[in-house]
């Protein structure tokens, strides 16, 4: 993907399906495809609007390696929301950030920068997620799905594919996935959830209380999303164990995707995003733009630029 050209170009339509040419995805255009970007272009305008005001702000200055985010990803309008502007020099940079949509990365020198953000965080497998989180929190997510008697959650090993689906063990194991435990969620007998939590620096401000229907559980589509203070959705304790999985990660920025076995009680960081997709479409908009700012002014003192 050439970060230089226009942004809408990422895109291909061809008999009413629509590519992303980075990804591979395809997104059939119907009903909900079409309220998805109309939601997502209005919170597009406020961020455009914000980005023409930063023109008089002396907010951080970023550079981007290799490539640069487009306005989806979050890091984009927190960036603008913070009175920033992306600079292609990282000498020039308050921020340099290692930027990829990429699953696994080569290992790049970190630049002499005020603050260099993921460099050092080049794999987010499925399977490294699960060897991470079982040495920082002392319990296991991955199962063999060989000698388990039980439903569990074959995924692929590339990130944001959302291709999770259930098989009962034991069973054979298909190459390039990875094996779960088939973490119970469930609220009612009708819905999901799972808690995104927001890396900023190393450090979790607040997440995303996200609500889907059980027979979408592994899809990116959510009927109900509230932007949730750590407080009211984690236990005593459970944020200290994020962070430290986030920096065993190595992710400086990002987000977390949690869920909590009704159970057992416990939580399980099931993925690990670098280039995170945020808000999620379903938040409502003044939430939507409560949480850029909040984010941007956590940017704005990263830089040594508060308000």
């Amino acid at each position: 993907m050439n970060s230089n050209t226009l942004w809408w170009t990422d895109w291909d339509y061809r008999d009413g399906v629509v590519s992303v040419r980075s990804t591979g995805q395809k997104l059939p255009v119907k009903g909900r495809f079409l309220w998805v970007c109309f939601n997502w272009f209005i919170y597009y305008l406020c961020m455009e609007a914000w980005r023409a005001g930063s023109i008089a702000r002396r907010g951080p200055r970023v550079a981007f390696m290799p490539g640069r985010p487009r306005p989806w990803y979050f890091i984009w309008p927190a960036l603008h929301a913070a009175g920033g502007r992306i600079v292609s020099d990282p000498e020039q940079a308050d921020i340099v950030v290692y930027f990829e949509d990429a699953t696994s990365a080569c290992a790049h020198v970190q630049p002499e920068a005020r603050l260099a953000l993921n460099f050092a965080c080049t794999d987010v497998t499925k399977s490294r997620v699960n060897s991470v989180f079982e040495q920082v929190f002392g319990y296991p997510l991955r199962i063999d799905p060989l000698t388990a008697a039980e439903p569990v959650v074959e995924k692929s090993e590339t990130n944001g594919a959302h291709d999770g689906r259930i098989r009962q063990a034991p069973c054979e194991p298909v190459e390039g996935c990875v094996y779960q435990r088939l973490i119970d969620n469930r609220i009612d007998a009708d819905r999901v959830e799972d808690f995104r939590c927001l890396v900023v620096g190393g450090r979790i401000p607040f997440g995303f209380l996200k609500r889907r229907p059980v027979d979408r559980r592994f899809m990116n589509f959510n009927c109900e999303v509230r932007l949730t203070e750590n407080q009211d959705w984690l236990l005593p304790g459970e944020l200290e164990k994020l962070e430290a999985f986030a920096n065993a990660m190595c992710l400086d920025w990002g987000a977390l995707d949690v869920l909590r076995d009704r159970n057992d009680g416990r939580i399980y960081v099931v993925d690990v995003n670098k280039t995170n997709i945020d808000p999620p479409i379903a938040l409502p908009l003044r939430d939507k733009l409560s949480a850029t700012r909040r984010v941007a002014r956590m940017l704005r003192q990263m830089a040594g630029k508060p308000d």
